[in-house]
């Protein structure tokens, strides 16, 4: 039995090696994602424009000006003299962030009276208007408190330090890069398994399936399999460029990061394979993998925090593989975690994977029972 399960493995992976196509689509997402996602998806602002409407046109909102403009995040500056300016370089998109120095701003801060900069944040952008506020902010406090210290002439009572841990330098692609593991995994085993029975149905190779003497467990192992294979070989190939290429650092065990992908691999697995018993033909197997992609990203904690959505999502994502997978291999990846550490994301892997190949089984019994 075990050499019919090897011969039905075989045979799977034949039908996706033996076309350039089908070779082509497994290889070229991961590398074309690989090339672009960690530079698209950057959580930085970087050559962001700034507009600026002083009033005041003293000494000290000229030198607050300057070290704004010297900032990586503001290489643009537009400077407007009226409000009208100011809200058509909002409106039309021209600035992300304006800021509005008081007339009396400089006078302010020389009789050492605190004083307020307006800050306008384009709602549009919400997101990236935020955090090109909080850089700015950054500059006026660090330029707040070099005053205030140079007028008490004596260093303050208390100051923040701050130590960024597991990604001292804040790089983003040491966030982005593990997280890419995990997606572009999901999408290469769920179509595979997503589209194995229902390209046996669309081929009209179904039945002559059931009546081979392999029986529907060891059916649906031998369409498994194939799937998660392809998931541990797109997952080396992340791994070996977010290490050698990105310069991403592996702090835990190589050989815990693949149970993970494993375990993983087995919960797609089965929401591949439910899905493949769910439909008649491949366009809607792919119409099923699309509609399980966008909501598990959204739901994984990538996009948000799962602690930000309301109580209903949470738990719908906690069902979620996708999201237990992505904290399991960036802990893995930038904390460096044993399997003690691991296994609470491990264990709700695998009750996925029980529960949906149990559905699984139970639709392709039906199924082949019709």
């Amino acid at each position: 039995m075990l050499y019919a399960i090897l011969i039905l493995i075989r045979k799977e992976l034949q039908s996706l090696l033996s076309s350039s196509q089908g070779r082509r689509m497994l290889i070229m997402p991961v590398l074309l994602q690989l090339l672009v996602f960690p530079f698209a998806a950057t959580l930085e602002v970087k050559n962001s424009t700034l507009a600026i409407f002083n009033e005041d046109g003293g000494a000290a909102s000229v030198e607050l000006i300057q070290r704004l403009s010297a900032a990586k995040a503001f290489p643009h500056l537009i400077m407007v003299t009226s409000e009208a300016q100011l809200k058509n370089v909002i409106d039309e998109k021209q600035a992300l962030l304006a800021l509005r120095f008081p007339a009396d701003f400089s006078r302010q801060i020389a009789n050492h009276q605190p004083d307020l900069i307006q800050a306008i944040i384009d709602g549009r952008r919400s997101n990236s208007a935020q955090i090109a506020f909080g850089y700015a902010q950054q500059i006026v406090q660090q330029y707040a408190l070099e005053q205030s210290s140079a007028t008490q002439l004596q260093a303050l009572p208390a100051q923040l330090e701050v130590e960024n841990l597991y990604n001292p330098n804040l790089d983003y692609r040491w966030f982005v890069l593990p997280s890419l593991i995990c997606i572009i995994t999901t999408i290469g085993c769920l179509t595979v398994t997503a589209l194995s029975l229902a390209r046996e149905r669309e081929e009209g190779t179904f039945e002559q399936l059931l009546v081979s003497p392999l029986t529907p467990a060891y059916i649906m192992v031998g369409k498994m399999v194939p799937g998660i294979l392809v998931a541990l070989i797109q997952g080396s190939i992340i791994v070996l460029a977010a290490v050698f290429i990105y310069r991403v650092p592996l702090s835990g065990s190589l050989g815990l990061l693949y149970l993970t992908l494993l375990c993983y691999g087995l919960s797609l697995a089965g929401f591949g394979l439910l899905i493949s018993a769910l439909c008649s033909n491949q366009q809607q197997a792919f119409l099923g993998v699309f509609g399980f992609m966008s909501p598990a990203v959204m739901l994984s904690g990538f996009t948000a925090p799962v602690e930000n959505m309301p109580p209903v999502l949470q738990v719908i994502s906690a069902m979620d593989p996708l999201s237990h997978a992505i904290i399991a291999i960036k802990g893995i990846f930038l904390k460096g975690y044993t399997f003690s550490q691991t296994w609470p994301q491990l264990w709700p892997l695998l009750l996925i994977a029980a529960v949906t190949l149990t559905l699984a089984y139970s639709m392709f019994i039906r199924r082949s029972s019709q």
